[in-house]
């Protein structure tokens, strides 16, 4: 027999195979405490908005080229554990001169894909303790991705940052790491379906 979870009467198997969670699924006293628990989130945005500054301007400095918060914190769905996920657009032909500028600046952790025919390099740094993921991406779906996230930020509301937030932390809460590391792609999926973003393997903050 199943205990019930004090926290949420929420169906998170139904919420996960709906694939979105919005205002409709969420009773007002669990908003409620979804919201709160949202705002506390946002104690921590002075401190990675100032990581990310820093990380920012290290990876301009190496690479050339401005970078875009392509993760959790930059949609503001981050939660407390949070690192940082930073993009930048290079051309594929160059990568080996972008492996040589990084070499002993951060590590490589390997290639992933990005579309279905395209992939990112993928390298990992630390800033005041914050873990800094850089995503090359090539230059097209760099693109891609900031008028993704441009339409995120315009699209999406704050009742559904706060669901999907509250979401992502009952899953992490209760184990299910799985689910937790799928549900963190689902804003992705949503405003840019033929976006394959592939998580990288073993994290499971933000």
């Amino acid at each position: 027999m199943t205990t019930p979870d004090p926290v949420t009467v929420l169906d998170l198997d139904a919420i996960r195979a709906k694939g979105w969670a919005d205002r409709s699924d969420v009773p007002d006293a669990e908003f409620a405490r979804a919201e709160a628990f949202y705002v506390s989130m946002r104690a921590h945005d002075a401190r990675l908005h100032a990581v990310r500054a820093k990380a920012s301007e290290l990876i301009e400095n190496w690479t050339g080229h401005q970078p875009r918060d392509v993760g959790s914190f930059g949609t503001g769905l981050n939660l407390e554990t949070s690192d940082l996920d930073l993009g930048i657009g290079y051309p594929v032909e160059r990568r080996g001169e972008l492996m040589a500028a990084l070499e002993g600046q951060a590590r490589f952790l390997g290639e992933r894909y990005t579309s279905f025919s395209s992939t990112r390099l993928v390298f990992a740094f630390t800033v005041d303790e914050v873990e800094i993921d850089l995503s090359a991406l090539t230059v097209d779906d760099f693109a891609v991705a900031c008028r993704m996230l441009d339409q995120i930020d315009t699209a999406m509301s704050h009742d559904e940052r706060v669901c999907h937030t509250w979401v992502k932390h009952l899953l992490r809460r209760s184990g299910r790491l799985d689910d937790y590391a799928a549900w963190k792609l689902v804003t992705y999926a949503r405003f840019c379906p033929e976006f394959h973003w592939v998580p990288i393997p073993e994290k499971t903050g933000s």
